[in-house]
């Protein structure tokens, strides 16, 4: 073993550091893809006045006929393929300004106009249409977080 370097403690394959505050941005900071949704969005006028009547969430693209990665237009209830496909849903967005879509593969609502996610289970106007949509994807209605945050919140 004489003639060998000893070992760096400064590897790069080590794992990093941290405190408990480093740690949590770690976890949840902007590095991390981590995404709080809004808990209200200056949009939702636009809905669609009938949100219980979606189209199923295997519904192919509009405009391209994919079957992945596709949107609902919480507008018009056109379907379009995302921007991870061929970009359709964008487009519809600036042709029509229509800024509030619900994705079929995640069930997540997106605002355009707010460049954000929006809580759907919180916003009262975005849960029958979210609690639509997850019944068609999976059979069963959805768990109700936003109802157990808020039966918490009452009592006393």
């Amino acid at each position: 073993m004489a003639g060998r370097a000893p070992a760096s403690s400064s590897s790069s394959s080590a794992a990093p550091e941290f405190g408990i505050e480093g740690e949590e941005e770690f976890l949840y900071g902007a590095g991390s893809g981590w995404v709080e949704p809004r808990a209200s969005c200056d949009h939702l006028a636009s809905l669609s006045p009938d949100p219980l009547h979606i189209p199923i969430p295997d519904t192919p693209c509009s405009r391209c006929d994919h079957p992945d990665e596709n949107w609902l237009c919480l507008c018009c209830k056109e379907v379009l393929c995302s921007r991870f496909v061929n970009k359709h849903m964008l487009h519809h967005y600036q042709q029509t300004n229509h800024c509030l879509a619900l994705s079929f593969s995640d069930l997540s609502v997106w605002c355009f106009a707010c460049d954000a996610y929006l809580d759907a289970e919180v916003i009262s106007q975005l849960r029958p249409v979210h609690e639509t949509a997850y019944i068609l994807k999976f059979g069963e209605p959805p768990p109700f977080r936003a109802m157990e945050m808020r039966s918490t919140e009452e009592s006393p």
